[in-house]
């Protein structure tokens, strides 16, 4: 019975109590013909000893769990604490989704609003949103309200070093709102070129979208790009894919970054094969009633007493829906709660000891890697902890042999620009060890 739900005497029980003297009788309703008769295709019932010796074969097939992993762009391999994992099972939290009945969800709405308050300290903004989907959508949003404000403006200019998959779901929101959108080109360095830049922005540009770190892992000049899109009357979107970057790096926020926002799944999410994530975006309060997704505020009752409140909603669930600022009615529970959770765990000085971990042990995997004949890093932008290693032979012949030795080397670029094909993106975070960067080296030279 350890798995069945309830023991004979309650199932009796509730059938007395509706009326029903049988299980056949309560479904009496149900036509004859199209009533299942026989017995489920199912292997037979084990016990629960048996179920872990079999689950622990399946997952020992999994090469992925076994393998090093130098994995990045945009999905990022951090350790989680252990009572991150446990807390989450707890009820209340695992089932936990958008507070609808806000004000009856005290927890839930204190735990977003911490949320915000952590992701506004983190990005140097003046308030910040219960989450979004993820960091792609995030910046299609971000566009979006830059376009709202904008009013007239009908032109967005996008950093070439951005994400790919993030440009493409920016493209997937304006290409059909007839909104122009300009990409610039990058520099030798990694980085952006402001300098294209410069003839593509003007009177008609609404928004600015720049990734720091970038794509390729180059720290871009935030400060020049908010001088640049601010001297047009456009707004300047940052984009940050690893939040952990702003624990050594100075917040776009305090460059003058009109929209900071991102993916949030480093922070005490697993990368899980990709997913889920969960989106932040901070802005400054001018810009708030155009903010898309819930705003959770702290406020007092009557008799004085501290409460949380939904603030501020989209109107998707509400009357005059066509004049909602987005339809985002989700991932402010699980995910959100997971990295604020993190958040708190680590502090200030947590997140920014784990930054400087980062740094140097990406910085032991470049010159390990660099130090390969016929291996050298094309770009030299400043990096965080991932950056392209540039190969004599194709980055995609380079993973498929290493995954042979069980090292998940990292992304062959070439599967997104063709210039690319010898590129290979690589990561290491604090659980990257020396060992396995000495065996990723090791591979690597033996294979070229």
């Amino acid at each position: 019975m350890r798995y069945l739900p309830t023991a004979p005497d309650d199932e009796r029980e509730m059938l007395a109590a509706i009326g029903a003297g049988s299980i056949d009788e309560l479904f009496a309703s149900i036509p004859e013909e199209i009533r299942f008769k026989g017995e489920l295709d199912l292997d037979p019932a084990r016990s629960e000893q048996e179920l872990h010796a079999f689950f622990n074969e399946l997952a020992g097939k999994n090469r992925a769990a076994r393998m090093d992993s130098f994995l990045g762009g945009g999905s990022y391999n951090h350790f989680v604490p252990s009572h991150i994992d446990q807390l989450i099972l707890r009820s209340e939290f695992y089932t936990a989704y958008t507070p609808y009945q806000a004000e009856l969800a005290q927890g839930t709405l204190q735990t977003i609003f911490e949320f915000q308050t952590m992701i506004t300290m983190l990005t140097g903004m003046e308030v910040a949103n219960a989450s979004l989907y993820d960091g792609a959508t995030a910046c299609s949003e971000a566009l979006l309200m830059a376009d709202r404000i904008a009013r007239k403006r009908r032109k967005m200019v996008i950093c070439g070093a951005v994400h790919p998959h993030y440009r493409e779901v920016c493209d997937t929101f304006l290409r059909h709102l007839g909104i122009e959108v300009l990409t610039v080109p990058m520099r030798p360095d990694g980085s952006s070129c402001i300098e294209d830049a410069k003839n593509m922005i003007d009177e008609g540009t609404a928004g600015v979208l720049v990734q720091s770190p970038n794509f390729l892992g180059a720290v871009e000049d935030v400060a020049a790009w908010a001088e640049l899109a601010h001297s047009s009357g456009a707004m300047l979107v940052v984009a940050v894919a690893e939040p952990l970057s702003l624990g050594i790096l100075r917040p776009p926020g305090e460059f003058g970054a009109d929209v900071v926002c991102g993916e949030a799944q480093s922070l005490g999410i697993p990368p899980q094969f990709g997913g889920p994530g969960v989106g932040f975006f901070a802005t400054l309060h001018k810009n708030v009633r155009q903010m898309p997704g819930r705003l959770v505020g702290r406020a007092t009752d009557v008799d004085g007493n501290p409460g949380f409140v939904l603030a501020l909603a989209t109107r998707e669930q509400h009357i005059r829906r066509e004049k909602a600022t987005s339809n985002i009615c989700t991932n402010q529970g699980l995910c959100m709660t997971m990295a604020t959770m993190y958040m708190a765990t680590l502090g200030k000085a947590g997140i920014r000891k784990l930054a400087q971990l980062n740094l140097s042990k990406a910085a032991y995997l470049r010159d390990k890697l660099t130090a390969i004949p016929g291996v050298e890093a094309p770009y030299s932008a400043p990096f965080f902890n991932e950056f392209v290693v540039r190969l004599p032979i194709p980055a995609a012949n380079a993973v498929t042999s290493l995954a042979d030795r069980n090292i998940a080397a990292g992304i062959d670029l070439g599967r997104f620009e063709e210039i690319w094909r010898n590129d290979l993106l690589v990561c290491a975070t604090e659980t990257t060890t020396a060992g396995a960067i000495d065996r990723f080296a090791d591979g690597l030279e033996a294979l070229i």
